[in-house]
């Protein structure tokens, strides 16, 4: 079976969307632990405690965001050539602080000296909290425009800086994705540990979970009244030959829910978000950490399909050359590419979706202290 060339383009923004869901709900929730780490854990028993509850698939959970990358490159080539270059230093930045969790992991138990454990508490720190609140920062840059434009041989040029990057929205939007990364690291602390590490982790839950039910919420204020939207005023024909220089995009007040009020459905997305995260608030206060990590996932989703139905079909709107964004229309590859990819997702995705479940699945138990301490030669 073939499918449409225009409907292979949604089915990938999609599957891309899914991907980046996956990445948060699994790995982002091992960032939100890393952050915690210097803070819940008060003695070197405890934070081992903490780490040996992501520590046996931390890496594999890392594995959304290589493939999530990977499907950019493959599906939109362009958006990825345009990001990489645009956001170049806060990539690498982010990259950095990720490479302090594999070596943090493997070598902080290796030397009994508290120096040097402490010293590798805070590298983990850094591998948790930096790149959450890094990815925020990219995806408010994303929702005022990207300033870069494209010649007429399609090649981007990156016109911004990446202290330009650190605007007040961006960095509210940071906090959003670093906030919500903490909650959902808690609730799985307060599930996967005993006393005193799941109540202070409870407190955290109720903590973070109210943060960012407000700080999403004056995001999307801000978003409405301080922040125009982009809006394509005149497209070809959606299946045909991809070229972002062919269209004509407009900004204009209010643009960004447009979605919203031409599709009311969608409004269940930002709903799903603050009733996701404050279920997982009131279910961890009741004691009951197993459904509230399933409210405190959904809440991600909502936050996350939230800002994504806002933008569509925008994926990179350009603020210096708006007819040169990037949209879910235009920067894909071929016909064929989307193809061949579409039916490798069907056959692995599913598999992926089912090891991931089976592996969680296996891991309700509590990891206690006196765990760790008699079993000191497989304790992280």
């Amino acid at each position: 079976m073939i499918l449409d060339y225009e409907v292979l383009k949604f089915i990938w923004w999609v599957l891309v969307g899914v991907l980046f869901i996956g990445f948060a709900v699994t790995d982002g929730m091992d960032m939100g632990v890393g952050a915690l780490l210097p803070f819940l854990g008060k003695n070197d028993s405890e934070r081992r405690v903490i780490i040996n509850t992501v520590g046996p698939h931390w890496d594999g959970n890392q594995v959304w965001l290589i493939t999530a990358g990977g499907a950019i490159f493959a599906a939109w080539p362009l958006v990825y050539a345009t990001a990489f270059s645009g956001f170049y230093f806060a990539m690498l930045l982010a990259l950095f602080a990720l490479f302090f969790r594999p070596v943090g992991f493997d070598y902080r138990s290796k030397i009994a000296n508290p120096h040097w454990r402490n010293a590798w508490d805070w590298g983990l720190f850094i591998g948790g909290a930096v790149p959450a609140l890094v990815f925020g920062i990219a995806f408010g840059n994303l929702l005022q425009g990207v300033p870069f434009h494209l010649d007429n041989l399609l090649r981007p040029y990156y016109t911004g800086s990446f202290f330009g990057l650190l605007n007040p929205f961006a960095l509210l939007a940071g906090l959003v994705s670093l906030g919500m990364l903490v909650m959902h690291g808690a609730v799985w602390l307060q599930l996967r540990t005993a006393e005193p590490i799941a109540g202070r982790a409870k407190r955290m839950v109720k903590l973070a979970g109210l943060f960012t039910i407000i700080a999403f919420a004056l995001a999307g204020l801000w978003l409405t009244l301080g922040i125009d939207g982009y809006r394509v005023s005149a497209m070809p024909a959606l299946d045909a030959t991809p070229n972002p220089l062919t269209k004509d995009v407009e900004i204009v007040p209010y643009a960004w829910l447009a979605n919203y009020g031409a599709h009311p459905w969608t409004l269940l997305f930002p709903v799903l978000g603050f009733a996701g995260l404050g279920l997982a608030v009131l279910l961890s206060l009741r004691d009951r950490p197993g459904l509230g990590l399933v409210a405190s996932s959904l809440g991600l989703t909502g936050i996350i399909v939230t800002a994504g139905a806002a933008m569509f079909p925008f994926i990179m709107p350009s603020s210096t050359n708006p007819d040169s964004s990037l949209i879910v229309w235009d920067a894909v590859s071929s016909h064929l590419t989307l193809t061949v990819m579409f039916w490798a997702a069907v056959i692995f995705v599913p598999l992926i979706l089912m090891y991931t479940t089976w592996t969680y699945a296996k891991m309700w138990r509590r990891v206690t202290v006196e765990e760790i301490e008699a079993q000191d030669h497989l304790a992280y």
